[in-house]
């Protein structure tokens, strides 16, 4: 193993040999690397393309709902593609977008390991996400699927095309990417610490994916085994969930909602915990109330899988049964707001700098707020029979899925782009895309809440002409968001040619990632670190001088 010089921890600072962006740069190279930063790249790339083609179906969708009549596309098209865009979006953009890019690059860095645990599993789990992704887009290619993104039954068993099944394969294998990537966070996070890095050291970005990957492994066998029964089921005519054969829907809805609902906080967890080190990092305080953070995404992981009946109200199921997942839709309200109250108090009265990043983490706080908010209105029975399969739950779900999802991702590859790539973007267009995304976000949906309260449908590609008005702002809104999540694309990948190059600790902070080269050198770390100072600690306690880095790297403080 080559030995790389990499910046010490006293804060000297060495030129690297070799990092991991040069390191034997070929496609042979980076196909079978085990690089752990090289292999959250190939993510980064592969997430980005169905994001992209995952926007241009959802364009689709409000370019047909511009008008109150179904006149640009029929109505079996239209329920393909808002159907393929749910599919590309949850599962292949939303669920590993942050674990998969930022968790895989950062965990190790993090707590002072050079890889996790199991490099080679780490590379199946890419080729694995591939696999299901091009299946996936095959199906899409050759005639998609009408069953909405959550393929009930008994759409997804007698009434919808063949392609359903080539979907939900890509969709199997696409889920065992997850188990291993979950599997590899927790492995490393117990074995891999660096001395000294005890639990209650660690950055609350690895205890939300430590959180997190529980949901995956869990969590994702469920839907697993969901799947490959519908396949049963169409194959064999055994009657599973067709109530036509002997088999019951309602049972599908239990099987899936248990893994979907628990997604939710694979989507959301490892964005707080991007939240978590944005406004410590920001304010220039330690986070408050580390310790009650920490164990309140442990309490989500939990929670979340007791709360699954609240999507089915209104399905058949018992009353009872409606009131106790009611109560505890309320109950799993607690850890998020504890996140959101500890975030606040951090805020008070710190040394508040507004880089692009922190303007992420504000658009986070505004919009997770408001769609934790309007999902105590879905918790209650009374009113979900009223706001059930509406515009109401289409809002809902993407304040909290898209918005906190997006914004967390964004202001966490922001954060650590000049980590990743040794170079800055332009500060002045970041903070430009971050205003229109959040402005382009909320024009875009929150007139879904009102459309959802006067009674539209969700899925319907006709409405009532009375309700024009506000779809006209859905979609210029979303005509904002778009061009606002385009902007990134254009001088993220500038600042890969011209971009300045960037400093080894460019706001001068005291995490592990941020005590070695900029990017990383393949291994990481020249030697083992050993952590003596607490998490998020500034100025002398983090045993980083910070008054000496600031003249070795000529730059003035990020606050």
């Amino acid at each position: 193993m080559e030995n790389v010089d990499a910046m010490k921890l006293d804060g000297a600072k060495k030129e690297p040999k070799v990092n991991y962006l040069t390191n034997g740069f070929s496609l042979k190279s980076w196909l079978l690397t085990k690089d752990h930063k090289r292999i959250a790249i190939m993510y980064l790339i592969s997430v980005s393309v169905f994001f992209l083609m995952g926007g241009l179906y959802a364009a689709a969708i409000r370019l047909e709902l511009l008008t109150p009549a179904s006149d640009l596309m029929e109505s079996g098209t239209y329920n393909k593609v808002f159907t393929q865009h749910g599919v590309l979006m949850v599962f292949f953009y939303l669920i590993p977008a942050i674990p998969a890019i930022l968790g895989n690059f950062l965990l190790p860095l993090m707590i002072g390991a050079k890889d996790l645990a199991f490099p080679r599993i780490n590379l199946l789990s890419l080729y694995l996400y591939w696999i299901g992704g091009i299946l996936t887009l095959y199906a899409l290619m050759q005639g998609g699927v009408d069953t909405g993104w959550t393929f009930y039954t008994p759409y997804s068993t007698t009434f919808s095309n063949s392609f359903v099944m080539a979907v939900g394969l890509g969709i199997f294998i696409n889920g065992f990417s997850s188990i291993l990537t979950g599997l590899n966070f927790i492995v490393s996070t117990h074995t891999m610490r660096a001395p000294g890095m005890t639990w209650f050291r660690l950055p609350l970005f690895v205890w939300a994916h430590y959180a997190t990957s529980l949901v995956m492994i869990l969590g994702t066998p469920v839907v697993a085994i969901t799947i490959l029964l519908l396949a049963i089921e169409r194959v064999t005519q055994v009657g599973v969930f067709d109530p036509a054969i002997g088999g019951d829907p309602i049972l599908f809805q239990h099987l899936f909602w248990f893994y979907s609902h628990p997604a939710v906080y694979i989507m959301i967890l490892p964005a707080m915990g991007v939240i978590s080190e944005l406004i410590s990092s920001f304010s220039r305080k330690k986070i408050f109330g580390y310790e009650f953070i920490a164990f309140s995404s442990i309490a989500i992981a939990v929670f979340g899988f007791l709360v699954w009946g609240h999507h089915m109200f209104v399905s058949g199921q018992s009353i009872y049964a409606g009131l106790v997942f009611s109560f505890l839709t309320m109950v799993v309200a607690v850890p998020s707001a504890i996140k959101v109250f500890n975030w606040t108090a951090t805020l008070y009265k710190g040394s508040i700098s507004y880089e692009t990043p922190m303007l992420y983490a504000f658009g986070f706080l505004g919009l997770f707020l408001i769609g934790g908010l309007t999902g105590l209105f879905l918790g209650s029975v009374g009113l979900t029979v009223h706001l059930t399969d509406t515009y109401f739950i289409v809002a809902h779900f993407h304040y909290v899925m898209v918005g906190g999802t997006v914004m967390g991702y964004l202001g966490g590859l922001h954060f650590w782009w000049s980590k990743m790539t040794g170079r800055h973007y332009s500060e002045f267009w970041g903070k430009i895309s971050a205003m229109l995304i959040f402005i382009g976000f909320n024009l875009t949906f929150f007139p879904q809440f009102i459309l959802g309260y006067q009674g539209m449908p969700r899925r319907y590609a006709a409405y009532p002409e009375e309700l024009q008005v506000l779809n006209i702002f859905s979609t210029a809104g979303a005509s904002v968001l778009g061009v606002g999540l385009t902007m990134p694309v254009v001088y993220l990948v500038h600042s890969l040619i011209w971009g300045e190059k960037a400093e080894d600790n460019p706001w001068m902070l005291s995490g592990l990632e941020w005590r070695t080269s900029s990017p990383p050198p393949t291994f990481n770390f020249d030697e083992t670190p050993i952590v003596t100072w607490e998490a998020y600690e500034f100025g002398e306690e983090s045993g980083l001088d910070i008054d000496e880095a600031r003249r070795e790297a000529e730059v003035s403080p990020a606050a």
